[in-house]
């Protein structure tokens, strides 16, 4: 027992020391630490954070409650490794089974920790978040008035949640704005709808996909099944998938999109540690487009699982991409549950790498043909995101020059979005000649 509660506790040694290095005995504690860091015995480094999490027991200037310490050690390692990796204790573990399921209570806010703040990857189409103008970049810096820096992530999330029709108050830093943002939203039940349609002209297919949660798939084939529909297959031009501003989720879900389009071949690989590790998805299922012509549009928010099903069917050559360089969140978290009432660990575990055996980790997809929008002046200074290469802490790319992020601006008047026309142009056959880096010829 004692061996066990050591190895749970030796997770986050230097969360420990930071509680009292600025103490009488900092010096020799740190001194320890150097010490215990050149030697390669695990078990000396583990008697360390026993003997710091003991006077933390016996000495803090008020009595510390134990599981919250070792919560926070946990915590310390695990948010230490890379941006992606976490702890979720049994309350957060619940909440990301019912985010993952599509249905789930708050705001509608795909989030992210940067700096000891709250970043917006994305905000969810149709919920608070959305309607009440929230962008992707923002940081969250107080919630109801309580700043969030020093919160987990899984704590300030908590804080946003609650019962339907309450409100809460997000302060928003937003770049290019000297001052912060107060916006008031009222929670809802969210209810993702992962994929929403229409056809346009009479002759093409349009489907966004917003996440890859449980339901994806499925309302993927119900959307080109609707189109069809609508469409007669000597009329259809193609499809258009929108994946700007999609934040990724269950790689089960990215394999089977990208199978709805795909005869046969890979999908995905993924790499871990050890080359015994590597495992290889396949495409199942058929094309259920009948080798109609395909546009898939990324930009700076289009991320890992967005990114697999991108990097799938353009290295397949069935599909033109248009827009901008995506994320490059090329990393696998293996959730690894950690028994009852212990909740879960979200450990990153591989990286993926396309069917051509490209890695996005830290360099994204670039489009074939890049288009980009025009930005409404009070917007100009913060519609570049950073991407998974500006993120402090993130995994190295595994070869070749990391890539910063790219626009992630997308208009909320069909009218004005030059990247969907440029897709319709293309589908119809017309040139696109509009922020042109590399044209590709639509795929038969």
């Amino acid at each position: 027992m004692r061996k066990n509660w050591l190895f749970l506790a030796g997770t986050a040694t230097g969360v420990g020391l930071t509680l009292l290095v600025n103490g009488s005995d900092g010096g020799q504690l740190v001194a320890r630490a150097k010490a215990a860091a050149g030697m390669a015995d695990t078990y000396s480094q583990l008697n360390l954070f026993g003997a710091v999490f003991e006077r933390v027991r016996a000495d803090y200037v008020e009595k510390p409650n134990d599981p919250a310490l070792i919560e926070g050690a946990i915590n310390g390692m695990v948010s230490s490794l890379d941006p992606h990796s976490r702890y979720m204790n049994d309350k957060s573990w619940r909440d990301m089974q019912e985010t993952t399921s599509g249905e789930f209570g708050g705001l509608g806010i795909e989030v992210t920790m940067e700096e000891g703040l709250v970043k917006v990857v994305a905000p969810i189409d149709d919920t608070p978040a959305s309607k009440a103008g929230i962008l992707s970049g923002d940081l969250i810096a107080k919630i109801d008035g309580d700043a969030v820096q020093g919160l987990t992530l899984e704590q300030a999330v908590a804080r946003m949640k609650g019962g339907v029709d309450t409100k809460t108050k997000l302060t928003i830093l937003r770049k290019g704005k000297e001052a912060p943002l107060d916006l008031t939203l009222t929670r809802e039940i969210i209810r993702v709808r992962p994929v929403r349609y229409h056809t346009e002209g009479g002759d093409i297919g349009y489907i966004r996909i917003t996440s890859f949660n449980e339901q994806t798939t499925e309302s993927l084939r119900k959307a080109i099944a609707g189109i069809s529909k609508d469409i007669p297959q000597e009329k259809l031009a193609g499809y258009v998938v929108d994946l700007r501003n999609n934040p990724g989720g269950l790689l089960d879900q990215a394999v089977s999109v990208s199978s709805t389009f795909l005869q046969r071949g890979e999908v995905v690989s993924t790499r871990g540690r050890n080359p015994d590790e590597t495992q290889r998805f396949t495409a199942r299922g058929g094309d259920l487009i009948k080798g109609k012509p395909l546009v898939v549009l990324i930009n700076g928010g289009s991320a890992s699982a967005s990114e697999i099903v991108a990097g799938a069917l353009h290295d397949h050559k069935r599909a033109t991409l248009i827009g901008t360089r995506s994320f490059g969140k090329g990393s696998v978290q293996t959730i690894i549950p950690l028994g009852a009432g212990n909740g879960a660990l979200a450990l990153t575990t591989a990286r993926y790498y396309t069917p051509s055996g490209r890695s996005i980790q830290a360099q994204g997809i670039a489009p074939d043909v890049e288009v980009k929008q025009d930005v409404p002046d009070e917007l100009k200074d913060r519609t570049d995101i950073k991407g998974e290469a500006g993120m402090r802490g993130h995994l190295s790319a595994a070869e070749g020059s990391e890539q910063t992020g790219s626009q992630s601006y997308v208009p909320p008047d069909e009218k004005d979005d030059k990247a969907l026309h440029a897709a319709f142009n293309v589908l119809r056959g017309v040139t696109v000649n509009a922020d042109v880096r590399a044209k590709a010829a639509v795929p038969n």
